[in-house]
């Protein structure tokens, strides 16, 4: 799996999910109980991530939604 994006923002966070589900694209949030933990003060980030073998559709997804900002680069 790979880092799809990393963000603070619970509304990105949703709204990405939500592209990807309706794009039928596996994901997985994690650090999702580690925000729960910091207080919900918005320390810790939550990262969405993806399938290596869907890393081109889900960025041009993303890209697509006017969100290519949020896109983690290596």
């Amino acid at each position: 799996m790979i880092e799809l994006i990393r963000t603070n923002d619970a509304v990105i966070i949703s709204f990405v999910e939500a592209l990807l589900r309706d794009a039928g694209i596996g994901s997985f949030t994690a650090d999702e109980n580690m925000s729960v933990l910091d207080g919900s003060i918005g320390i810790l980030p939550r990262r969405i991530m993806i399938d290596a073998d869907d890393a081109d559709e889900a960025r041009q997804l993303l890209a697509d939604a006017g969100i290519e900002h949020e896109i983690r680069r290596k």
